[in-house]
Protein backbone atom coordinates (compact mmCIF):
# COMPACT_ATOMS: atom_id res chain seq x y z
CA UNK A 1 0.00 0.00 0.00
CA UNK A 2 1.36 3.34 -0.65
CA UNK A 3 2.33 5.78 1.66
CA UNK A 4 -0.38 8.41 0.05
CA UNK A 5 -2.91 5.52 0.95
CA UNK A 6 -1.88 5.13 3.85
CA UNK A 7 -1.96 8.77 4.81
CA UNK A 8 -5.54 9.69 3.35
CA UNK A 9 -6.92 6.57 5.56
CA UNK A 10 -5.40 7.85 8.55
CA UNK A 11 -6.73 11.30 8.03
CA UNK A 12 -10.28 10.31 7.44
CA UNK A 13 -10.05 8.28 10.65
CA UNK A 14 -9.30 11.39 12.48
CA UNK A 15 -12.15 13.47 10.85
CA UNK A 16 -14.55 10.64 11.36
CA UNK A 17 -13.81 11.09 15.40
CA UNK A 18 -13.28 14.87 15.65
CA UNK A 19 -14.10 15.26 18.94
CA UNK A 20 -11.66 13.05 20.23
CA UNK A 21 -8.92 14.19 17.70
CA UNK A 22 -9.67 17.59 19.29
CA UNK A 23 -9.22 16.06 23.52
CA UNK A 24 -6.37 14.36 22.48
CA UNK A 25 -4.74 17.89 20.88
CA UNK A 26 -5.71 19.75 24.11
CA UNK A 27 -2.83 18.36 25.82
CA UNK A 28 -0.10 19.40 23.27
CA UNK A 29 -2.21 23.01 22.62
CA UNK A 30 -1.96 23.74 26.00
CA UNK A 31 2.00 22.57 26.42
CA UNK A 32 3.36 24.07 23.20
CA UNK A 33 1.49 27.50 24.68
CA UNK A 34 2.71 27.41 27.63
CA UNK A 35 6.08 26.78 26.49
CA UNK A 36 5.84 30.09 24.02
CA UNK A 37 4.53 32.41 26.64
CA UNK A 38 6.85 31.54 29.53
CA UNK A 39 10.27 31.44 26.64
CA UNK A 40 8.62 34.86 25.42
CA UNK A 41 8.22 36.24 29.00
CA UNK A 42 11.78 34.98 30.15
CA UNK A 43 13.51 36.80 26.73
CA UNK A 44 11.41 39.58 27.22
CA UNK A 45 13.02 40.27 30.58
CA UNK A 46 16.65 39.46 29.73
CA UNK A 47 16.03 42.51 27.23
CA UNK A 48 15.11 45.09 29.29
CA UNK A 49 18.28 44.09 31.63
CA UNK A 50 20.00 44.23 28.43
CA UNK A 51 18.67 47.60 27.92
CA UNK A 52 18.93 48.82 31.41
CA UNK A 53 23.19 48.02 30.48
CA UNK A 54 23.04 50.03 27.31
CA UNK A 55 21.76 52.98 29.96
CA UNK A 56 23.69 52.79 32.40
CA UNK A 57 26.64 52.67 30.12
CA UNK A 58 29.02 49.86 29.17
CA UNK A 59 32.14 48.86 31.39
CA UNK A 60 31.48 51.38 34.25
CA UNK A 61 32.81 51.33 37.60
CA UNK A 62 31.61 53.58 40.04
CA UNK A 63 33.62 54.70 42.94
CA UNK A 64 31.65 56.60 46.22
CA UNK A 65 32.75 57.91 48.78
CA UNK A 66 33.69 55.99 52.18
CA UNK A 67 31.42 56.41 55.51
CA UNK A 68 32.25 58.14 58.77
CA UNK A 69 32.76 57.30 62.06
CA UNK A 70 31.97 59.94 64.80
CA UNK A 71 32.60 58.38 68.54
CA UNK A 72 32.56 54.60 67.61
CA UNK A 73 29.56 55.21 65.34
CA UNK A 74 29.92 54.74 61.68
CA UNK A 75 27.24 56.61 59.67
CA UNK A 76 26.18 55.44 56.05
CA UNK A 77 28.09 55.64 52.88
CA UNK A 78 29.23 58.88 51.32
CA UNK A 79 28.19 60.64 54.84
CA UNK A 80 32.12 61.85 54.11
CA UNK A 81 33.38 62.64 51.19
CA UNK A 82 36.83 61.53 51.10
CA UNK A 83 37.29 61.34 46.91
CA UNK A 84 38.02 64.54 44.89
CA UNK A 85 37.59 65.75 40.88
CA UNK A 86 41.85 65.33 41.22
CA UNK A 87 41.34 61.34 42.27
CA UNK A 88 39.44 61.53 38.88
CA UNK A 89 41.53 63.27 36.96
CA UNK A 90 44.17 61.56 38.71
CA UNK A 91 43.07 58.00 37.38
CA UNK A 92 42.60 59.14 33.61
CA UNK A 93 46.02 60.59 33.77
CA UNK A 94 47.96 57.55 35.53
CA UNK A 95 45.89 54.15 33.73
CA UNK A 96 45.47 55.38 30.17
CA UNK A 97 45.62 51.64 28.70
CA UNK A 98 42.80 50.70 30.99
CA UNK A 99 40.95 54.06 31.60
CA UNK A 100 38.70 55.63 28.79
CA UNK A 101 37.51 58.48 30.85
CA UNK A 102 36.65 59.14 34.67
CA UNK A 103 33.92 61.52 35.37
CA UNK A 104 33.53 63.29 38.98
CA UNK A 105 30.18 64.27 40.00
CA UNK A 106 28.46 65.95 42.35
CA UNK A 107 24.32 65.04 43.76
CA UNK A 108 21.61 66.85 45.17
CA UNK A 109 18.34 67.93 44.42
CA UNK A 110 16.28 71.27 44.12
CA UNK A 111 12.93 72.92 43.15
CA UNK A 112 13.33 73.97 39.40
CA UNK A 113 11.05 76.68 38.45
CA UNK A 114 10.57 78.25 34.88
CA UNK A 115 7.78 80.73 34.82
CA UNK A 116 4.93 79.67 36.76
CA UNK A 117 5.90 75.58 36.70
CA UNK A 118 8.12 74.23 38.74
CA UNK A 119 9.36 70.71 39.21
CA UNK A 120 11.38 68.29 42.21
CA UNK A 121 14.39 66.51 39.91
CA UNK A 122 17.92 65.17 40.77
CA UNK A 123 20.43 67.75 40.21
CA UNK A 124 24.32 67.00 39.07
CA UNK A 125 27.06 68.85 39.06
CA UNK A 126 29.61 67.41 36.46
CA UNK A 127 32.55 67.56 33.59
CA UNK A 128 31.90 67.19 30.11
CA UNK A 129 34.11 63.48 30.53
CA UNK A 130 30.85 62.65 32.35
CA UNK A 131 28.51 62.37 29.27
CA UNK A 132 31.35 60.04 27.54
CA UNK A 133 31.08 57.88 30.89
CA UNK A 134 27.72 57.34 30.60
CA UNK A 135 27.15 57.15 26.83
CA UNK A 136 24.71 59.70 27.25
CA UNK A 137 23.46 61.69 24.02
CA UNK A 138 22.27 65.17 23.24
CA UNK A 139 19.28 64.97 21.37
CA UNK A 140 18.52 69.26 21.09
CA UNK A 141 21.33 71.89 21.83
CA UNK A 142 24.38 71.03 22.97
CA UNK A 143 26.43 69.14 26.42
CA UNK A 144 28.43 71.39 29.06
CA UNK A 145 31.53 72.41 28.22
CA UNK A 146 35.55 72.45 29.66
CA UNK A 147 35.21 76.54 29.40
CA UNK A 148 31.67 76.38 30.81
CA UNK A 149 33.02 74.27 33.94
CA UNK A 150 36.02 76.44 34.21
CA UNK A 151 34.18 79.65 34.63
CA UNK A 152 31.31 78.47 36.65
CA UNK A 153 29.23 79.37 33.97
CA UNK A 154 24.84 79.45 34.86
CA UNK A 155 23.98 76.81 32.06
CA UNK A 156 21.65 73.33 32.56
CA UNK A 157 21.46 70.58 30.58
CA UNK A 158 18.32 68.88 31.01
CA UNK A 159 16.25 65.11 30.78
CA UNK A 160 13.28 64.77 28.71
CA UNK A 161 10.75 64.67 31.85
CA UNK A 162 12.04 68.06 33.28
CA UNK A 163 11.51 69.84 30.04
CA UNK A 164 8.11 67.43 29.48
CA UNK A 165 7.31 69.08 33.13
CA UNK A 166 8.58 72.63 32.75
CA UNK A 167 7.96 73.56 28.92
CA UNK A 168 5.73 70.85 27.58
CA UNK A 169 5.98 70.54 23.98
CA UNK A 170 8.00 73.82 23.63
CA UNK A 171 11.59 74.18 23.17
CA UNK A 172 13.51 74.41 26.50
CA UNK A 173 16.89 75.73 24.74
CA UNK A 174 17.88 79.21 25.49
CA UNK A 175 15.21 78.99 28.32
CA UNK A 176 16.01 80.37 31.90
CA UNK A 177 15.24 77.60 34.81
CA UNK A 178 15.97 78.66 38.44
CA UNK A 179 17.52 76.21 41.08
CA UNK A 180 17.57 77.87 44.46
CA UNK A 181 17.27 80.99 43.28
CA UNK A 182 20.14 80.73 40.77
CA UNK A 183 19.05 81.35 37.10
CA UNK A 184 20.22 78.64 34.52
CA UNK A 185 20.13 78.75 30.77
CA UNK A 186 18.55 76.05 29.38
CA UNK A 187 21.53 74.55 26.34
CA UNK A 188 21.05 71.36 25.81
CA UNK A 189 17.82 68.32 26.07
CA UNK A 190 19.30 64.49 26.99
CA UNK A 191 18.83 61.40 25.42
CA UNK A 192 15.93 59.36 26.91
CA UNK A 193 16.89 56.68 28.77
CA UNK A 194 14.07 55.41 31.02
CA UNK A 195 14.30 53.91 34.10
CA UNK A 196 17.15 52.62 36.17
CA UNK A 197 17.49 49.22 37.91
CA UNK A 198 15.87 50.66 41.00
CA UNK A 199 12.95 52.10 39.46
CA UNK A 200 14.37 55.32 39.43
CA UNK A 201 13.87 58.05 36.07
CA UNK A 202 17.23 58.47 34.86
CA UNK A 203 15.24 61.78 32.56
CA UNK A 204 14.31 63.50 35.88
CA UNK A 205 17.58 64.73 35.71
CA UNK A 206 19.25 68.29 35.90
CA UNK A 207 23.39 68.59 34.74
CA UNK A 208 25.32 71.60 35.40
CA UNK A 209 28.88 72.39 35.38
CA UNK A 210 30.51 70.62 38.55
CA UNK A 211 31.91 74.61 39.53
CA UNK A 212 28.82 75.55 39.13
CA UNK A 213 27.08 73.01 41.15
CA UNK A 214 30.00 73.66 44.08
CA UNK A 215 29.73 76.75 44.72
CA UNK A 216 26.26 78.71 43.06
CA UNK A 217 23.52 75.52 43.56
CA UNK A 218 25.00 72.50 45.77
CA UNK A 219 27.92 72.99 47.14
CA UNK A 220 29.43 74.36 50.67
CA UNK A 221 32.82 76.72 51.22
CA UNK A 222 34.57 73.30 52.66
CA UNK A 223 34.17 71.23 49.55
CA UNK A 224 34.81 74.54 47.14
CA UNK A 225 38.00 74.23 49.25
CA UNK A 226 38.75 71.17 48.86
CA UNK A 227 36.93 69.99 45.40
CA UNK A 228 35.65 66.82 47.17
CA UNK A 229 32.70 65.02 44.90
CA UNK A 230 30.25 62.53 46.33
CA UNK A 231 31.57 59.97 43.41
CA UNK A 232 32.88 59.46 40.65
CA UNK A 233 32.20 57.06 37.31
CA UNK A 234 35.24 55.06 35.49
CA UNK A 235 34.83 53.94 31.74
CA UNK A 236 36.94 51.13 31.51
CA UNK A 237 38.12 50.81 27.35
CA UNK A 238 36.80 48.05 25.61
CA UNK A 239 38.58 44.97 25.92
CA UNK A 240 40.29 45.36 29.51
CA UNK A 241 39.02 43.06 32.24
CA UNK A 242 37.03 45.19 34.59
CA UNK A 243 38.39 43.08 37.41
CA UNK A 244 41.94 43.91 36.56
CA UNK A 245 40.99 47.59 35.78
CA UNK A 246 39.62 47.62 39.44
CA UNK A 247 42.37 46.21 40.82
CA UNK A 248 44.67 49.00 39.44
CA UNK A 249 42.28 52.18 40.47
CA UNK A 250 42.28 50.89 44.06
CA UNK A 251 45.82 50.86 44.22
CA UNK A 252 46.19 54.53 43.09
CA UNK A 253 43.58 55.53 45.17
CA UNK A 254 45.01 54.13 48.39
CA UNK A 255 48.36 55.39 46.85
CA UNK A 256 46.81 58.92 46.57
CA UNK A 257 45.00 58.53 50.08
CA UNK A 258 48.31 57.33 52.15
CA UNK A 259 46.26 54.39 53.18
CA UNK A 260 48.84 52.03 55.03
CA UNK A 261 48.95 47.88 54.38
CA UNK A 262 45.61 46.30 56.30
CA UNK A 263 43.81 49.72 56.62
CA UNK A 264 40.65 49.76 55.06
CA UNK A 265 40.13 51.86 52.34
CA UNK A 266 38.26 55.23 52.90
CA UNK A 267 36.45 54.50 49.49
CA UNK A 268 34.11 52.34 48.21
CA UNK A 269 34.16 51.26 44.37
CA UNK A 270 31.15 49.12 42.69
CA UNK A 271 31.62 47.21 39.56
CA UNK A 272 28.46 47.66 37.67
CA UNK A 273 28.78 44.86 35.40
CA UNK A 274 29.19 42.22 38.14
CA UNK A 275 26.15 43.51 39.25
CA UNK A 276 24.23 43.08 36.21
CA UNK A 277 25.72 40.02 34.80
CA UNK A 278 24.51 38.31 38.36
CA UNK A 279 20.85 39.84 37.30
CA UNK A 280 20.89 38.63 33.50
CA UNK A 281 22.31 35.31 34.78
CA UNK A 282 19.04 34.79 37.15
CA UNK A 283 17.08 36.18 34.42
CA UNK A 284 17.93 33.76 32.13
CA UNK A 285 18.18 30.48 34.69
CA UNK A 286 14.50 31.61 35.78
CA UNK A 287 13.65 31.81 31.92
CA UNK A 288 14.95 28.41 31.55
CA UNK A 289 12.89 27.30 35.07
CA UNK A 290 9.89 28.46 33.57
CA UNK A 291 10.67 27.07 30.15
CA UNK A 292 11.00 23.67 31.87
CA UNK A 293 7.98 23.76 33.82
CA UNK A 294 5.96 24.34 30.73
CA UNK A 295 7.20 21.65 28.85
CA UNK A 296 6.00 19.11 31.75
CA UNK A 297 2.28 20.61 30.34
CA UNK A 298 3.85 18.96 26.77
CA UNK A 299 5.04 15.57 28.75
CA UNK A 300 1.37 15.19 29.89
CA UNK A 301 0.03 15.80 26.29
CA UNK A 302 1.90 12.84 25.18
CA UNK A 303 0.68 10.65 27.36
CA UNK A 304 -3.05 11.79 26.56
CA UNK A 305 -2.05 10.95 22.97
CA UNK A 306 -0.73 7.51 23.75
CA UNK A 307 -3.82 7.07 26.07
CA UNK A 308 -5.85 7.95 23.53
CA UNK A 309 -4.28 5.83 20.69
CA UNK A 310 -4.39 2.91 22.87
CA UNK A 311 -7.85 3.09 23.31
CA UNK A 312 -7.91 3.74 19.32
CA UNK A 313 -6.46 0.86 18.64
CA UNK A 314 -8.70 -1.36 20.83
CA UNK A 315 -11.86 0.16 19.34
CA UNK A 316 -10.41 -0.51 16.24
CA UNK A 317 -9.39 -3.81 16.26
CA UNK A 318 -11.75 -5.43 13.76
CA UNK A 319 -10.51 -2.78 11.45
CA UNK A 320 -7.06 -3.67 11.58
CA UNK A 321 -8.27 -7.32 10.94
CA UNK A 322 -10.10 -6.44 7.92
CA UNK A 323 -6.84 -4.62 6.53
CA UNK A 324 -4.92 -6.84 7.16
CA UNK A 325 -7.18 -9.37 5.71
CA UNK A 326 -7.37 -7.46 2.30
CA UNK A 327 -3.50 -7.55 2.31
CA UNK A 328 -2.32 -4.25 4.26
CA UNK A 329 1.15 -5.01 5.85
CA UNK A 330 1.81 -4.29 9.46
CA UNK A 331 4.29 -2.08 8.22
CA UNK A 332 1.19 -0.10 6.46
CA UNK A 333 -0.76 -0.90 9.73
CA UNK A 334 2.66 0.94 12.00
CA UNK A 335 2.46 3.65 8.97
CA UNK A 336 -0.70 4.31 9.35
CA UNK A 337 -1.16 5.02 13.37
CA UNK A 338 1.94 6.98 13.62
CA UNK A 339 0.63 9.23 11.01
CA UNK A 340 -2.39 9.81 13.17
CA UNK A 341 -0.70 10.78 16.63
CA UNK A 342 2.36 12.64 14.51
CA UNK A 343 -0.78 14.70 12.67
CA UNK A 344 -2.36 15.69 16.05
CA UNK A 345 1.05 16.37 17.47
CA UNK A 346 1.64 19.16 14.76
CA UNK A 347 -1.88 20.01 14.45
CA UNK A 348 -2.19 20.82 18.35
CA UNK A 349 1.92 22.34 17.79
CA UNK A 350 0.37 24.93 15.25
CA UNK A 351 -2.93 25.63 17.48
CA UNK A 352 -0.49 25.93 20.35
CA UNK A 353 2.08 28.51 19.03
CA UNK A 354 -1.21 31.14 17.62
CA UNK A 355 -2.63 30.55 20.91
CA UNK A 356 0.68 31.05 22.45
CA UNK A 357 2.19 33.94 20.46
CA UNK A 358 -1.35 35.69 20.74
CA UNK A 359 -1.17 35.12 25.40
CA UNK A 360 2.45 36.68 25.06
CA UNK A 361 1.26 39.82 23.67
CA UNK A 362 -1.69 39.92 25.55
CA UNK A 363 0.48 39.42 28.71
CA UNK A 364 2.80 41.85 27.36
CA UNK A 365 0.03 44.77 27.08
CA UNK A 366 -1.94 44.17 30.50
CA UNK A 367 1.62 43.94 32.61
CA UNK A 368 3.36 46.31 30.44
CA UNK A 369 6.10 43.72 30.66
CA UNK A 370 8.54 43.57 27.52
CA UNK A 371 7.63 40.66 25.35
CA UNK A 372 9.76 39.20 22.96
CA UNK A 373 9.05 36.58 20.63
CA UNK A 374 11.69 33.58 19.22
CA UNK A 375 11.00 31.90 16.27
CA UNK A 376 13.83 29.50 17.15
CA UNK A 377 11.83 28.78 20.28
CA UNK A 378 8.65 28.29 18.35
CA UNK A 379 10.41 25.98 15.84
CA UNK A 380 11.76 24.70 18.76
CA UNK A 381 8.26 23.92 20.39
CA UNK A 382 6.80 22.84 17.14
CA UNK A 383 9.69 19.72 16.61
CA UNK A 384 9.36 18.81 20.24
CA UNK A 385 5.70 18.40 19.93
CA UNK A 386 6.31 15.91 16.51
CA UNK A 387 8.91 14.12 18.56
CA UNK A 388 6.26 13.56 21.20
CA UNK A 389 3.70 12.06 18.96
CA UNK A 390 6.37 10.15 17.64
CA UNK A 391 7.21 8.87 20.89
CA UNK A 392 3.92 8.65 22.37
CA UNK A 393 2.22 7.05 19.42
CA UNK A 394 4.77 4.33 18.48
CA UNK A 395 4.10 2.18 21.44
CA UNK A 396 -0.01 2.23 19.78
CA UNK A 397 0.67 1.98 16.44
CA UNK A 398 2.95 -1.07 17.03
CA UNK A 399 0.17 -3.02 19.10
CA UNK A 400 -1.56 -2.48 16.25
CA UNK A 401 0.61 -3.92 13.34
CA UNK A 402 1.36 -6.84 15.78
CA UNK A 403 -2.14 -7.72 15.92
CA UNK A 404 -3.13 -11.15 14.50
CA UNK A 405 -5.83 -10.59 11.09
CA UNK A 406 -7.68 -14.16 12.62
CA UNK A 407 -7.53 -13.02 15.95
CA UNK A 408 -8.84 -9.20 15.47
CA UNK A 409 -11.73 -10.43 12.92
CA UNK A 410 -12.45 -12.76 16.18
CA UNK A 411 -12.67 -9.23 18.29
CA UNK A 412 -15.93 -8.19 19.58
Amino acid sequence: MSFLATLRIALNALRVNKLRSALTMLGIIIGVGAVIVMIAVGSGAQAKIEAQIRSLGANLIIVFSASATYTGARSGAGSMQTISEDDAYAISRELPDEIQTAAPALRGSGQVVSGNANWSTTCYGVTPEYFEAREWQIVEGRGIEQAEVNSAAKVAVIGVTVATSLFGDASPIDQVIRIRKVPLTVIGVLERKGQSMSGQDQDDVVLLPISTARKRVLGATALAKSRSVGSFTVKVRQGVEIKEAEEKMRELLRQRHRLQPGQDDDFNVRNLSEILQAQEDSSRVLAMLLAAVASVSLLVGGIGIMNIMLVSVTERTREIGLRRAVGARAGDILQQFLIEAITLSLIGGLIGVLLGSAGAQLIGELAGWPIKLSAFATALAVSFAAMIGIFFGFYPARQAARMSPIEALRHE
